[in-house]
This record gives structure tokens, sequence and C-alpha cells, in this order.
């Protein structure tokens, strides 16, 4: 798993076919494939950017969800697609890094069968603990912790989610052992922190913002390596002694790998014209996410760093995901 999981692009896509390619690239709609149901971040993602990629490339943009195993359905059908440009991936870090380094029966492999767009959005997490917690910052929370192995409860999502992978993020760089407790999504393990179920949880500012600012759960920092626009008072992870923590739920366009590079390169053009669109920023502002663009390039280096260290992660949690 891991050999394959870290190979360096371009070696199979450069073994594959040649596909002949007509220069009047697209000649028919396109599909973008989110691999979850609707209505969530990546969902929304998805049909934020639809309709200025369809204004930019000349044909319809429609956007399919094919949800099921934590993504991994809809992600292999992409992956399995003809590679002409046509199928496109949203992709994000429970498809693209989560379900690949922490399941060995995984169908597709990053690095392997996808390249990318430039990152399309990001959406910051924080620290969240209930306000009976006596603990009001990352120094005092691992304070706190450290003589108290496993007994503080973390909630999460679910074995393998972002917020689970949060945490063991935390963990291994604080060097501290909470109790995982996985909730069946995301409104089940809010419940558990709100209630005092649990000591603490990770979660999306745009989803806990409203319950910070009322007081029902105390931020001790952001999960990003800046802080977020919805929180601008409450300082990063890393910025409180953490050097290097950073997780965010950013998204991307994942193109399969053997895709002729004119087609590529159009639907690289497409989406940075997009997102430098005010009114793509003004919509992804609404719901809490950030454009904060980067090349595709540098995308591909991040990912691959990524996997890298959720690698050494899984080494040292023994974290699996069913």
């Amino acid at each position: 798993m891991t050999l394959n999981l870290l190979l360096p692009l371009g070696g199979m896509a450069l073994l594959a076919p040649a596909i002949a390619y007509p220069q009047s690239y697209p000649s028919k709609p396109i599909r973008i494939v989110v691999p979850f149901a609707p209505g969530g971040n990546i969902d929304i993602t998805a049909r934020t950017i639809a309709p200025g990629l369809t204004e930019f490339l000349g044909q319809p943009v429609i956007v399919e969800n094919r949800g099921g195993a934590g993504g991994r359905i809809g992600s292999a059908l992409v992956a399995k697609s003809p590679a002409d440009g046509y199928t496109l991936l949203l992709g994000a870090p429970g498809t693209l890094v989560a379900q690949p380094v922490f399941n060995d029966d995984i169908e597709y492999q990053p690095l392997r069968d996808f390249v990318y767009t430039s990152r399309i959005s990001l959406v910051a997490s924080a620290l969240l603990v209930h306000p009976s917690m006596p603990v009001r910052n990352v120094k005092e929370i691992v304070a706190f912790a450290k003589p108290r192995a496993r007994e503080l409860l973390m909630g999460s999502a679910g074995q393998g989610s972002g917020t689970h992978l949060m945490g063991e993020l935390f963990q291994s760089m604080a060097q501290v052992k909470f109790t995982h407790v996985p909730y069946k999504g995301g409104a089940a393990a809010s419940v558990a922190i709100l209630s005092g179920q649990v000591h603490l949880a990770f979660d999306q500012v745009s989803s806990s913002g409203p319950f910070i600012k009322a007081g029902r759960l105390r931020a001790l920092a952001v999960t990003t390596p800046q802080r977020s626009k919805l929180l601008p008072e409450v300082p990063t992870i890393d910025e409180s002694g953490l050097r290097g923590y950073d997780y965010s739920t950013w998204t991307t366009l994942g193109i399969p790998a053997a895709t002729p590079k004119e087609a590529v390169q159009k639907l690289r053009d497409a989406v940075d014209a997009v997102i430098a669109q005010p009114r793509t920023r003004d919509a992804f502002d609404r719901v809490g996410a950030e454009v904060l663009p980067n090349s595709a390039e540098e995308f591909t280096r991040r990912l691959q760093q990524d996997l890298a260290r959720w690698v050494r992660i899984r080494k040292e949690s023994g974290i699996m995901i069913d």
C-alpha cells in the first residue's frame, strides 16, 4: 500500500495509449462526480463552481452525486472512466488522503490515477471544548491532558473522518492521548460535545461558529496555518505552540491521469478563472469557505506531503477504516 501510494506522478500516465483529441474540447457536457450525498461541503463546492465552469468552457458542467463507502465509490468511478476530460472528481482530504492511507482495499491511488487543478477552496476547523473544561488555550489542554492519558473523551464524525484525523494529528504532535468516541456523522458529534458527553472535538468553523459565539462551545484554536475569517480572534494551533500543525478541508478537481495535456490545461485554466471571480469568492464566504489559490504543481506537492505524513501517523496510531 505505502509504496504505491507515494509513487510520483506521471509514470502510469506515460504508459497509457494516446487518445485522439479534438481541438474543439470540450464538445459535449462535462460531469463533476461528487463522491458524497448532496448538501455537504464537498457538494456545495461543486455546485458553486459549476456555473462559472459552464461559462468558461462553453459546455454544460453537470454535478452528479455518487456517494457510498466514504467516498470510495465515486472516486473509483472517475479513476476508471475514459481519460477524455469529460468525467472529473471533486476531490477532498477524505477521498484523496484518508481513504487511500487508512484502507488497504482501496480501488484507486491518488498519485497514480489522477492529476489535479489548483486548490479550489478550504474550510478551517477548530479545536473545541465544552465550556465546563478548565482550559482556554492549546498549552492548557496539553498540560491538562498529559497526566490524564485517555481520560479525556474526543468526539468525532466517525472512524477515519476528517474530525477524527485532526484529533490524531493533534495527539501525535502534542504527545497526549485521548479516548476517541466516533459518532455517526458530524451532527451527532456536535450534539455530544454540546451536551457534555465528550470533553473535546474538532469541527468546521462554518458549522460550530454560532455555538462558539453563543458561549455554548469554547474554541481553543483553529486547524489551518492562517486564522479563520469567521473567527479572527481565535489563534491557530501552529501559533499556539504546535509548529507545523495544519489540517483543512480543501477541495480540488481530480482529472484521470491519462487525459490529454490540452484538456488538462484547459480545465486548470477554467478553475483558476472561476475562483478568481468575486461572485465565486462571495459564494464561498457565505458558507464559511475561503479561496486561497495555489498552482496545480503546488497543490500536488502538498498532496504528496499529506500522504507521507498520514502514512507515518497510521503506523503510530494503528488506525484503520472499515
